[in-house]
C-alpha cells in the first residue's frame, strides 16, 4: 500500500535531471504533479525564447508520464528579488552568484506557496544533491556525483525549506540519469545541459551587462602603475579573470597571460599581473556576511571545510568567528586560497554535510 498519500509538485525545467525525478517519483506510485517556472520574458539576440522550447518539453515528459502539468510565470518576483541584486553587485564592482538567491527566493519560496495553492505539500527538483533527517532535522548533502554536485547552490535553505523538498535523483551518477531516461523513453534524454545565468540562460556576459549598467570606460594598469590597455567598464570583470582583457603585446612584459588582481569602480582603474600567485590573489582569511546555518551555527574555533567556488575542492579552514545576530563570520584557511570573490559565496561541510554558508565581504589579500 502506498505510504505517500500527499501530493507532490515536480519542478519541471525540461531538462534531463528534472525529468527522471517526476519519472522515479511516479515509478514509486507517488501522487505527483509537474510545474514549469518561467522566470524570465526577454528573448535572446537572435529572437529565440528557451523558455518556450522548455515549458513544450516539460509538458510532453508530463503528458508522457500521464501526470498533470501547470505552468507559472515568475517573471516579476525574479526580477525584484534576484535580477535587482545581481545589477547592484555588479554595478558596485562585485561577483555575485544569482542561482543561489534564485534557489532560496524563487525555486524554493515563490515556487512552493504556487505548489501549495495546487494542493502539494512537498516540492521535488532534479538538484544533485541529497538529503538525511536526523532526530527531526533536515540535513543537506552533497550529491552522490561529484562533478554534478550542487548543494553548493542551496546552501542558503532554511532547515524549513529543506524539510519540504526531495531530490530523487541525488544518489545517481549523471551518466545513470541518462540512461534511465533513455531506457523510460523520455524525449529530452539527450538534451544538452543548461548553463548560464540561472532562468536567463547562455549568454555573452559584457554584452548582457551592458544592456542594463552601460560601458564606463577606464584604463588598465600594471603593478607599476603603466597604462596598457583601455577597458569599457571595470564591473564586467572579476578578480583572477585571464581571458577577454584586451590587453595585446605590451612592450617589456613576458608572453605570458595577465589576470585581473585588482578593481577600483570609483577611478575606473583595473590592476593586472602576470603573476598567476600575485600576493594579491592570495588570501588565508576572509570574512562573510548574510550567513545562513542550516541546522545551528558551529561555534568559534571549529575546524571545517569550505568552497569559495563551485566545483572547489573542499578547503580545510577554522571558524575563527561567528556572530548569527548580524550574520557575519571570518575563517582561516589552513593553505592561501587563489582569487577568492567579494560577492561570490563561502560554503560550509563537514564530510558530506552542507552546513550553510554565507556572501564573502572581504579579505586578507595582499593590497594593490
Amino acid at each position: 500500500m502506498n505510504q505517500h498519500k500527499e501530493l507532490t509538485m515536480v519542478a519541471m525545467s525540461g531538462g534531463v535531471d528534472s525529468s527522471v525525478s517526476a519519472w522515479l517519483m511516479r515509478e514509486q506510485q507517488r501522487p505527483i504533479a509537474g510545474m514549469f517556472m518561467k522566470n524570465w520574458e526577454e528573448e535572446d539576440p537572435q529572437g529565440h525564447c528557451p523558455a518556450d522550447e522548455d515549458v513544450r518539453d516539460a509538458r510532453e515528459v508530463a503528458d508522457l508520464l500521464k501526470i498533470p502539468f501547470h505552468a507559472r510565470n515568475f517573471a516579476v518576483e525574479y526580477w525584484d528579488q534576484v535580477f535587482s541584486h545581481f545589477l547592484d553587485e555588479y554595478a558596485r564592482g562585485r561577483t555575485p552568484n544569482p542561482d543561489i538567491l534564485c534557489n532560496r527566493e524563487i525555486k524554493f519560496t515563490t515556487f512552493v506557496e504556487h505548489a501549495e495553492d495546487l494542493g502539494a505539500s512537498t516540492i521535488a527538483t532534479g538538484h544533485y544533491c541529497r538529503k538525511r533527517t536526523i532526530d527531526g532535522q533536515p540535513l543537506l548533502l552533497k550529491g552522490l556525483d561529484e562533478n554534478k554536485d550542487q548543494s553548493y547552490f542551496l546552501h542558503a535553505l532554511s532547515a524549513s525549506q529543506l524539510a519540504r523538498a526531495e531530490f530523487p535523483i541525488g544518489e545517481l551518477e549523471k551518466s545513470k540519469v541518462r540512461d534511465l531516461a533513455k531506457q523510460a523513453g523520455i524525449p529530452v534524454h539527450a538534451k544538452r545541459d543548461s548553463t548560464g545565468i540561472c532562468f536567463i540562460g547562455e549568454r555573452q556576459l559584457k554584452g548582457f551587462l551592458g544592456r542594463y549598467l552601460g560601458e564606463k570606460p577606464g584604463v588598465i594598469k600594471t603593478t607599476d602603475g603603466r597604462t596598457i590597455a583601455q577597458h569599457p567598464g571595470v564591473h564586467f570583470f572579476t578578480l583572477g579573470q585571464r581571458q577577454g582583457l584586451g590587453i595585446g603585446g605590451v612592450k617589456g612584459a613576458l608572453e605570458a597571460p595577465w589576470y585581473v588582481i585588482g578593481k577600483d569602480i570609483d577611478s575606473k582603474v583595473m590592476t593586472v599581473s602576470q603573476e598567476h600567485d600575485h600576493p594579491a590573489l592570495l588570501s588565508t582569511e576572509l570574512t562573510a556576511l548574510h550567513t545562513n546555518w542550516i541546522n545551528g551555527a558551529p561555534k568559534a574555533g571549529t575546524q571545517l571545510c569550505a568552497k569559495v567556488r563551485y566545483r572547489q575542492e573542499d578547503q580545510a579552514c577554522v571558524l575563527s568567528e561567528v556572530n548569527t545576530d548580524e550574520g557575519f563570520c571570518r575563517i582561516r584557511f589552513e593553505t592561501p586560497q587563489w582569487a577568492v570573490t567579494p560577492g561570490q559565496s563561502v560554503v560550509f561541510y563537514d564530510g558530506d554535510v552542507c552546513l550553510g554558508g554565507g556572501v564573502i565581504e572581504w579579505t586578507n589579500a595582499a593590497a594593490i
